[in-house]
């Protein structure tokens, strides 16, 4: 493990926020943008990771407001974002934040993209740029489900960021990775123990994803079955990755990644409105974690 991995893994700790909300662009929301990146930090969280194919400067303001928190994309398309800018927009927060910006980079989805192709080779030659650029290693990780891409994250970046994983999921990359690369699943986790509608807010919110190859794959790879992967989602594919509960089942869900290997995890708050920021929800889930 290098020193810039060894570096970040401590920085982030062992939870952090997954949010599309923070990432948001509105000069509105800007005020408690910053205002809710400075509780998540008091909160003890070592990570805010920006969902949306966020970038540099959307990162950048919630920097500005905090001290300490790491700031990461999770994730930053490769088809969208050239490999100079992305460089280029990490090398502007370095210089101002060392070591409080971390690029998070994925391949997207087929149905997403315009003439999506060879989406390892890509990003292969996508990460060779980023080095001609002078972008380190040990400031980028991927957003991993395969093997192959699971091994580039070991051998070409600082660790794994993957995205609607199981604690199953999260054993097999640490054997993959081996013990030196980060490795941050994101989880996440609906605020209520009524088991009906709580499956029910789980379920609307991972519909758009059942609709993405790439996650439908991983599932099947997990032992779960089309059945479970059509209709919304089975029960037993919701329960798998979505914590709800009482707080007691929630944090023994949580804690489930880290003995199956993970150094943090990416707690992404899913409630029946994803447009506004659950602070409270927020406060709550750090309260347990405590």
């Amino acid at each position: 493990m290098n020193e810039a991995t060894a570096s970040l893994k401590e920085s982030v700790g062992r939870y952090g926020v997954w949010s599309v909300q923070l990432r948001a662009e509105d000069p509105e929301g800007a005020a408690e943008r910053a205002e809710a990146a400075a509780e998540l930090e008091r909160l003890g969280y070592g990570a805010l990771w920006l969902g949306g194919n966020s970038a540099a400067r959307h990162a950048a303001p919630l920097i500005r407001a905090t001290e300490r928190i790491v700031v990461g994309t999770s994730i930053q398309s490769i088809w969208e974002h050239k490999p100079s800018e992305a460089a280029a927009g990490f090398a502007e927060l370095e210089v101002s934040h060392p070591g409080r910006f971390v690029l998070g980079l994925g391949v997207s989805h087929g149905p997403r993209v315009e003439g999506y192709r060879r989406p390892y080779s890509t990003m292969v030659g996508h990460l060779d740029e980023l080095d001609r650029a002078g972008m380190r290693s040990g400031h980028r990780v991927l957003a991993a489900l395969g093997p192959k891409m699971l091994d580039l994250s070991r051998d070409r970046a600082a660790g794994a960021i993957p995205y609607l994983v199981t604690p199953e999921h999260t054993a097999q990359a640490r054997e993959r990775l081996g013990e030196g690369p980060l490795l941050a699943p994101e989880f996440k986790v609906v605020l209520d123990a009524d088991p009906s509608r709580a499956r029910a807010t789980a379920r609307a919110y991972l519909a758009m994803y059942l609709k993405l190859p790439n996650y439908t794959k991983n599932f099947l790879n997990l032992g779960f079955t089309d059945d479970d992967v059509t209709g919304g989602g089975s029960d037993r594919l919701i329960d798998a990755v979505f914590a709800w509960g009482d707080e007691a089942t929630i944090r023994a869900r949580i804690d489930a990644f880290h003995a199956a290997g993970a150094d943090h995890v990416a707690l992404q708050l899913v409630t029946d409105d994803m447009a506004r920021l659950p602070r409270e929800g927020w406060r709550r889930l750090a309260a347990l974690l405590a």
